[in-house]
């Protein structure tokens, strides 16, 4: 075997610091960029985002996923989906697995003891798991006129406050828009949800206040959320038109909402609730450093 030189050991060496000085230069690199991937965040809002938008993404996945983000929660899980974010330390921000959907709720007096019941069974499941908000709805009008429905949603409603209160939860009716994604859907406009809450008369009631539904039904986004804040447990996002991303190709401006959300001193969740039109993961990434404000 051939003994290498002084000369060559020296260079091979030489190579070798060489190589692990370009190795730890490039891992210091990678540490850095995964530090500064997902910057921290201002911590002056709760962000979450509705997993229905995601549904070709695995829960699991999209939960380590959001965490990476910056998210807190994630909306509209029923019981079975619960644990599996909690593995992730997040929360259900808006639980579902209650009621009979979008189209049949509280203005109906006939479903009142179907409606009754079923919160009633979900009520400790929430309870125990440390959730808060569960979502409920009022119902397509079919022909109904709007006074009589509040005035049915509230006599429905009262009958599930006092174990709401006992449990700790607040039943929360979605507004919704009637003009283009859910026809002839009661709850459309905040005045009337704002009526409903001042009806029912508890603190374990109110309105989650969907940005993108009331831009289509009414506009003035800030001066309500301003003027009526007290009544809404919830925000939901997304660009109108299209519901897609909340960037600047549509005609909502995010950060200012989020600045007079702020400023009313909420402490609940927004969540984001768009259809990605590009890359989904990345769109949620961006949608949240346009809402930290």
């Amino acid at each position: 075997m051939k003994t290498p030189s002084r000369r060559s050991a020296i260079k091979t060496l030489a190579g070798t610091a060489l190589t692990f000085s370009v190795i730890d230069s490039l891992a210091a690199q990678m540490e850095e960029t995964q530090k500064t991937a997902f910057p921290a965040l201002k911590g002056r809002i709760n962000h979450s985002a509705c997993k229905w938008c995601y549904g070709k993404i695995p829960l699991e996945d999209f939960a380590k996923a959001a965490k990476e983000i910056g998210l807190t929660g994630i909306d509209l899980l029923g019981p079975n989906e619960w644990p599996i974010v909690k593995k992730y330390g997040l929360t259900c921000s808006m639980a579902q697995g209650a009621g009979k959907g979008i189209n049949d709720g509280f203005n109906d007096p006939k479903l009142h003891d179907e409606l009754v019941a079923s919160y009633e069974a979900i009520f400790p499941k929430l309870k125990e798991a440390g959730l808060k908000n569960v979502i409920c709805f009022s119902g397509n009008r079919r022909g109904m006129d709007d006074q009589k429905g509040m005035e049915n949603c509230a006599v429905g409603l009262k009958r599930l406050m006092s174990s709401a209160e006992k449990h700790g939860v607040v039943m929360v009716m979605e507004l919704l828009n009637s003009r283009v994604d859910h026809k002839d859907y009661m709850c459309d406009k905040s005045a009337w949800g704002v009526e409903l809450c001042k009806m029912v008369g508890s603190e374990n009631f109110k309105m989650l206040y969907d940005i993108y539904h009331m831009q289509i039904m009414e506009g003035d986004i800030i001066r309500t959320i301003r003027r009526d804040h007290q009544y809404f447990a919830h925000y939901h996002t997304g660009g109108n038109p299209g519901r897609n991303e909340i960037d600047n190709g549509q005609e909502l401006y995010y950060p200012a909402i989020m600045q007079a959300i702020v400023d009313t001193g909420y402490k609940g969740f927004v969540a984001q609730e768009f259809i990605p039109k590009r890359d989904p993961l990345t769109s949620l990434q961006e949608s949240i450093a346009i809402c930290d404000v």
